[in-house]
């Protein structure tokens, strides 16, 4: 299946995995708080669970509960950086996020997104999604839709058709409190 943002939507809340373009790469998605779906994508992608999941969000209003204890630099930091390809690992002081989410980690990986149609689905979803490259893993990230068919096939529930953002790389994961890049 394929189509619009309303209709992901909606498998998005009925607990299914959809597949969407993003800046640089076809990535996998899901709700956050679904732990089912979350380890449906992990075990699809062959990943362990204690490596974390990097999430989406359509704008910083929908991390309000996560960068509220944050002090007005590292705030800032967030608020020059975004909507753009930067991740941030966030301390999750509130505990907003499940484990499956961060895995291991104390912190939450996530960026705004600079891509369209990215910022419309989470901003209709109304809050974050999961955002993982729409690979197994250790191999190279799917850029064209007929490879996710094919690598994927019927795991996926639902595409939402688009194109991707035009950027040739992933976003850079940096800690925020460190400045530390990971990736």
């Amino acid at each position: 299946m394929e189509g619009n943002i309303e209709i992901a939507c909606s498998h998005l809340k009925k607990g299914d995995i959809i597949a969407y373009p993003t800046e640089s790469v076809w990535g996998i998605g899901c709700d956050p708080y679904d732990e089912f779906a979350v380890k449906r994508i992990v075990r699809l992608k062959n990943r362990s669970i204690e490596k974390g999941l990097i999430l989406v969000a359509g704008g910083l209003g929908q991390l309000e509960a996560l960068i509220a204890p944050l002090d007005d630099e590292l705030n800032d930091r967030l608020k020059n950086t975004w909507p753009g390809p930067i991740t941030w690992l966030i301390p999750d002081y509130e505990n907003c996020y499940p484990d499956w989410i961060k895995g291991r980690h104390s912190s939450v990986a996530i960026r705004v997104s600079a891509h369209p149609l990215v910022l419309d689905l989470c901003q209709q979803f109304g809050r974050p999604i999961v955002s993982t490259s729409a690979n197994l893993a250790g191999e190279t990230e799917i850029k064209s839709k007929s490879r996710l068919k094919k690598q994927f096939g019927n795991n996926i529930d639902y595409i939402l058709d688009g194109n991707l953002g035009g950027r040739d790389s992933t976003s850079v994961i940096k800690d925020l409190i460190s400045g530390k890049i990971s990736r």
